[in-house]
């Protein structure tokens, strides 16, 4: 944080530090103070109280607020998610004890996953001393626009209707909320979301109670589902998982699962020092390479062709693909249009909403009711229990992909000889590596993958005779 800090500084910009509001047996009041004094020491020129689950308490606001203020002389801003229904008054209470600013979004995108709705603060402040001055009219007119660009974007919309008070307990923040259900639907388990949100304060413990904060709640959400979707807890562990476990993200607020830690580091030492003092110069290599693709693929690169260096830094398994198509309409899908209004119909009974497997003439697919029974979000499924091809008599045990995703990296070779626990492959689900791993000794027979390929779950990508 301290070389950002430099170069925001550099920059004359302004360099705001946060807190990533959470609760949990390592975190009090103190914790948060004293977070604050080693934020300002660094230089920060304000703070921010970052409540991505909507787990602040309008009691836990003011008093937070209140010592935050009292002893320093520091601009202090509240960001909360509304997701849990205590946003609001979270807000009123941080307001009363003397916040400087807080998070709002306009009435048409605010709420469930996002954040309170700015008119309705307006019109709760107006006339008292924090009077905000906004003109509640106008504030209508920008909500309207966005009412119809909304509508574009309705089938891309997570499930919540309203108050979740599972997050209370899941602390699962908004964003990680939509990106858990998203990754459900693509392995055909929306149904068990549930289990996923129960799993998730256990893998968190294990972690060492992290903060569920880009990109640990990714983390951790990705692990929750794995351990869910395998039916093992850490039967698979996601490379991130195992960074963490490393000491490859900092310090945690209490230690991590020994067991877990112990396993992943296979006899090697934790990383105690800053993690990012260990990484090797790396941008010219990275620069070197990215151009040599790019003449190799005939890809026209930026002006500025470190944009494009940063975007496949970024984004490995995709960025290259999309440097060669972003000048191709046809290989992105269309830009969403707001449905029409569809004519009366006659009445019938209203289907319940929700996330259903439909099979059609042997076919599955994943289709998303609306409440009234409008579908959208027609895909093929495939089963979460879809048997493996069974592999020939003798031929040996197959080695199936546990998840949907892309083949990154295939590490063994044909013909090779495998311990048990070795890495075969690399596959890339969920938006994390995840190590498919040799279930037995063996030798490697009949890859029928290779990097860049899609795969199903239950697939057969190598086996092991």
């Amino acid at each position: 944080m301290q070389a950002a800090l430099r170069a925001v500084r550099s920059h004359g910009a302004h360099a705001q530090g946060t807190l990533s509001y959470t609760t949990s047996p390592a975190h009090s009041l103190q914790t948060w103070l004293d977070l604050t004094e080693q934020l300002l020491e660094t230089g920060v020129d304000s703070i921010a109280i970052k409540d991505m689950s909507g787990i602040l308490t309008p009691m836990a606001a003011y008093e937070l607020v209140s010592e935050i203020k009292k002893r320093y002389d520091v601009r202090l801003h509240l960001h909360a998610h509304a997701t849990t229904g205590m946003a609001e008054m979270a807000l009123l209470k941080a307001i009363e004890a003397g916040v400087d600013g807080v998070d709002t979004a306009i009435s048409s995108m605010s709420a469930t996953y996002g954040h309170p709705a700015t008119e309705a603060l307006v019109a709760t402040l107006a006339g008292t001393e924090h009077d905000t001055g906004l003109d509640i009219l106008k504030l209508e007119s920008i909500a309207a626009y966005f009412r119809e660009v909304r509508r574009k974007y309705h089938a891309f919309e997570g499930q919540l209707k309203g108050t979740d008070s599972r997050i209370l307990v899941a602390q699962v923040p908004g964003g990680m909320l939509t990106n858990l259900e998203g990754q459900l639907k693509q392995q055909n388990a929306a149904h068990r979301l549930d289990e996923v949100l129960a799993e998730i304060p256990r893998v968190r413990e294990d972690l060492g109670f992290i903060p569920l904060v880009t990109p640990t709640s990714q983390i951790v959400g990705t692990q929750a589902v794995l351990n869910v979707l395998t039916g093992e807890r850490y039967k698979t562990i996601a490379k991130e998982t195992a960074g963490i476990l490393k000491g490859e993200y900092g310090h945690t607020p209490v230690p991590v699962n020994a067991v877990l830690q112990a396993r992943v580091l296979e006899g090697a030492a934790p990383v105690t020092c800053r993690p990012a003092d260990l990484l090797k110069p790396e941008l010219a290599m990275l620069e070197a390479d990215v151009k040599r693709q790019a003449q190799e693929k005939g890809i026209t690169l930026a002006d500025n062709a470190i944009d494009d260096v940063l975007t496949v830094a970024l984004f490995p398994q995709i960025g290259l693909k999309f440097l060669e198509n972003r000048n191709n309409p046809a290989a992105f899908e269309p830009v969403p249009q707001a449905e029409e209004a569809k004519p009366a119909a006659a009445p019938v009974k209203a289907a319940a909403s929700g996330v259903y497997t439909v099979e059609v003439e042997g076919q599955a697919f994943v289709v998303k009711v609306s409440d009234g029974g409008d579908i959208s979000q027609l895909t093929a499924a495939v089963p979460a229990t879809a048997p493996a091809a069974a592999a020939p008599a003798g031929a040996g045990a197959p080695v199936t992909a546990p998840l949907a995703g892309n083949i990154w990296k295939v590490t063994a070779t044909e013909g090779q000889t495998v311990a048990e626990g070795d890495v075969l492959l690399i596959l890339e689900a969920m938006k994390m590596e995840t190590e498919i791993r040799a279930a037995q000794a063996g030798t490697v027979r009949g890859i029928a993958v290779k990097s860049g390929d899609a795969v199903a779950v239950g697939d057969t990508l190598m086996t092991l005779a």
